[in-house]
């Protein structure tokens, strides 16, 4: 158990050679792996270097507790897309809070996935099917590029309420404001990449484009940072808006500090004693102001828990609105630009349309204020011109700390976590299956369900948002030459180097670098032609592909929608077939075989009936087998017996065996001979099972020919050879010739 376990069957017959092999692809991987994880941490709405972060640990434990030897786990971009997706309603995007959420939802995303590998539930995924996962694939590689337009083209604009809203804000934007060489940065990046590998795919062009451009953005003047007060700076109103901005922060911060006071009081309280009173809690909000007071305690009655469990609905929806305000005010801050000029000695700030005829303008970079999720003290203002740049990364690994526990946010936050383990599940999953089938390893999908969550429960305790398996990564690591394991303890270990001695040199990297780095990933996620194939084998699901698409589109960033609307609607189609199963009427082919006479063009008996059903039979269709089969009779006034056709009867419940009963009792009485052949052995079984059978089981026959053999006899008693001068069912007749 042990062995299996931490998957230590891969070690066996490691040889010296293969250690060579993992470490050059580990370090391979790492090189791609590095520049990736920071761009996916933006996407999901955090600092860069909380993508390193996700890349020391988790890559190692899955490793470890996985069954693949060469599946590469890590940030991606679909992960990266709902966690961002999962928070932005909640916290405001790169606030402390936000950070503790993410964190918070990579230890629930990984115990769901722990839960369902330990109890072998990892068939659960299949209810995503595949029509669904290509729409959804689809809308996810457009949001995720369309996402990355603000920093592409070097426009600051506030997030919408739906995705659309955001980038019609972003090209409003791009009419007041575009800074050129930002774009000419991100587009080369993106060319390059491309480029690189058209040529040879074992480039690492991620790595050259990112050092080429940094090396680039650092000696050429790309971004210029300068601090001014809030005097320095001749913008109307701008004094009185950061004098909101931070009262607004401030009372951001109140709110949320309260709320999470609260939280930690209901986890507390329950199954306790004594509760504090509310009426003097030190967190308790009264008009707007925060009463310091020492708590009193109450003994515990129902009604005071409740009160407390309102307060937190209450401070929910303040919260909100309270965001909304945030975020207006902020985005009037991102829309200020501004010109540095010489006005005799002094040297200020104007509006870059509203600059005096008597000054002198210094310089041609448009400067803007660098708006964050803090206060801003107005006597040193940061304003940066030119393009973004990454910043300064802290150096150091993340420490230990223990996530945020908090069950009213874990309540909200759990149909995220249950989306985002299925479908970093089924990335993960997909590729290790293709890598799998070329090294011919043997892959335990719920095992790698075990890798996955405690790669996420582990990564949790050391400040790491939720990961998974990477298709991109993966590939990688296996053309490098990757034999087990180790080589993702490598990579881990070269993302550890790389944040105790290497992160100064990313500090110019560009930011439209690390979204051309995003775009350049989810080229491959997009999947048109795949669409028009679903169409063209089966056009429910070719609907069903489109709407999901088509609503995850418009319902983002709220994800989940559109899934769910494509799961549920899959079901719809499933069961809606199942109710209606095919019944065809069968005459002899040309090959021997009975097939159905309708499809392949031949005539039908007129004194005995072959009626083959194809599916199962259960309670929720069997009026409608019923209504065929009594329609079909009805066409066939001649009809002496009706053989069913059972091999392709492959599920009958207690309310079928019923039915089958009735059916041949109404049959009878109306002076039909009714047989059954070629049922097999689990649903004989199933007959044998019931005391109170009554079918005949002399009418029970093994295959079709021999209750056509037996019972074409008393079927052609009075056979009128005028009507039919050759039986179907013994001669193969073309349709055209049939005479009812």
């Amino acid at each position: 158990m042990f062995v299996r376990f931490f998957s230590l069957n891969a070690f066996r017959g490691y040889r010296g050679q293969d250690l060579r092999s993992d470490l050059i692809a580990g370090i391979t991987v790492a090189l791609v792996l590095i520049p990736q994880s920071m761009a996916y941490a933006q996407l999901a709405g955090l600092p860069p270097y909380y993508g390193l972060y996700a890349s020391c640990l988790p890559p190692v434990i899955a490793a470890l507790f996985g069954s693949s030897r060469q599946l590469a786990t890590g940030p991606v971009a679909i992960v990266s897309l709902m966690t961002a997706a999962a928070l932005e309603p909640i916290a405001v995007t790169g606030s402390p809070e936000y950070i503790r959420l993410a964190i918070f939802l990579a230890l629930l995303v990984g115990s769901v996935q722990f839960f369902l590998g330990f109890f072998r539930l990892g068939f659960i995924v299949n209810f995503l099917s595949y029509p669904v996962i290509v729409g959804f694939t689809n809308a996810a590689a457009l949001i995720i590029a369309t996402s990355q337009l603000g920093k592409f083209l070097g426009v600051h604009a506030e997030k919408g309420g739906h995705h659309y809203e955001t980038v019609i804000n972003i090209f409003k934007g791009a009419f007041s404001y575009v800074y050129w060489p930002t774009l000419a940065m991100g587009f080369g990046a993106l060319t390059l990449m491309i480029f690189l590998k058209r040529i040879n795919p074992k480039i690492p062009n991620v790595l050259v484009a990112v050092a080429l451009t940094t090396i680039i953005a650092k000696y050429s003047g790309y971004y210029k940072e300068t601090r001014a007060s809030i005097a320095e700076i001749n913008y109307p109103g701008l004094e009185q808006l950061i004098k909101i901005y931070n009262q607004q922060w401030q009372t951001l911060r109140d709110i949320t500090q309260t709320r999470s006071l609260i939280a930690q009081e209901v986890a507390r309280t329950i199954g306790k004693k004594e509760i504090p009173c509310l009426r003097c809690h030190p967190s308790r909000q009264v008009e707007g102001k925060i009463f310091k007071k020492k708590p009193e305690t109450l003994k515990l009655e129902p009604e005071k828990l409740m009160e407390l469990h309102y307060l937190a609905g209450v401070f929910d929806e303040y919260l909100k609105e309270e965001r909304e305000k945030f975020k207006k005010i902020r985005a009037n801050l991102k829309k200020i630009y501004l010109k540095k000029v010489k006005c005799g000695p002094k040297v200020l700030f104007f509006p870059k349309d509203n600059i005096p005829d008597s000054c002198e303008i210094l310089g041609n970079e448009v400067w803007r204020l660098k708006v964050g999720n803090g206060p801003h003290d107005p006597q040193r203002l940061t304003l940066f011109g030119g393009g973004e740049i990454v910043g300064a990364i802290p150096r150091g690994l993340p420490g230990f700390s223990k996530p945020l526990m908090d069950l009213k946010l874990a309540q909200k936050l759990l149909s995220a976590a249950l989306i985002i383990s299925l479908l970093g599940y089924m990335e993960a999953i997909s590729i290790a299956k293709a890598l799998a089938a070329r090294t011919g390893q043997k892959l335990d999908a719920n095992q790698e369900l075990i890798g996955q969550g405690l790669a996420n429960i582990v990564g949790s305790f050391f400040q790491s948002y939720p990961v998974s398996g990477s298709f991109s990564r993966s590939a990688v690591n296996y053309q490098a030459g990757a034999v087990s394991a180790l080589s993702s303890v490598f990579t881990g270990l070269c993302v550890v180097v790389t944040l105790l001695y290497f992160t100064p040199l990313l500090y110019y990297l560009p930011q439209a670098v690390l979204a051309a780095v995003v775009m350049n990933a989810v080229l491959g996620l997009l999947h048109v032609k795949e669409v028009a194939r679903i169409l063209k084998v089966f056009f429910p699901d070719g609907v069903i592909c489109i709407i999901t698409f088509l609503v995850t589109l418009y319902t983002a960033p709220h994800l989940d929608k559109g899934i769910i609307l494509g799961v549920l609607l899959s079901i719809a189609v499933f069961f809606y077939h199942k109710m209606r199963p095919s019944l065809a009427e069968l005459s002899l082919a040309p090959d021997g075989v009975f097939r159905d006479a309708r499809k392949n063009g031949l005539a039908l008996c007129n004194y005995l009936a072959v009626i083959r059903i194809n599916g199962p039979l259960f309670f929720a269709n069997l009026s409608y087998i019923e209504n065929k089969t009594l329609k079909i009779l009805r066409q066939f006034p001649r009809l002496r017996v009706i053989i069913f056709e059972c091999g392709g009867l492959n599920y009958l419940d207690a309310s079928g065996v019923k039915t089958l009963e009735l059916l041949v009792e109404r049959l009878a009485a109306g002076g039909f001979v009714v047989a059954f052949s070629s049922f097999n052995e689990k649903i004989l079984d199933v007959l044998e099972r019931d005391p109170r059978f009554k079918l005949d089981p002399q009418r029970i026959y093994p295959s079709l020919k021999n209750a056509v053999d037996d019972l074409w006899d008393i079927a052609h008693e009075n056979w009128d050879r005028r009507l039919e001068p050759l039986c179907p069912l013994k001669e193969v007749v073309p349709l055209k010739t049939e005479k009812r």
